[in-house]
């Protein structure tokens, strides 16, 4: 069951990835970019815990590349803000 929730989890973050990427390419916007790329890591790392026999999400390096992710979903929205307050 916790591998058929990961994969789940994985293709959702994969589409997201995806739209994020297309709306990256349609405005040029590095916002959309750094989400989309947020996106993906989280999609390794789901696919990463899924694939591995010991399904223990509670180990340090699967909190590092999530701590990673969101920290450049943070990158992103503070950078979008910076930019336009300099206009």
């Amino acid at each position: 069951m916790n591998e058929m929730l990961a994969g789940a989890i994985a293709m959702g973050s994969l589409v997201v990835s995806l739209f994020f990427l297309r709306f990256w390419r349609s405005t040029g916007d590095r916002f959309f970019l750094y989400f989309a790329l947020s996106f993906f890591i989280e999609c390794l790392n789901r696919l990463a815990l899924g694939m591995t026999s010991l399904q223990n999400e509670e180990l340090p390096t699967y909190y590092l590349i999530r701590l990673i992710s969101y920290g450049l979903i943070l990158y992103a929205i503070v950078d979008k803000n910076r930019r336009r307050n300099k206009t």
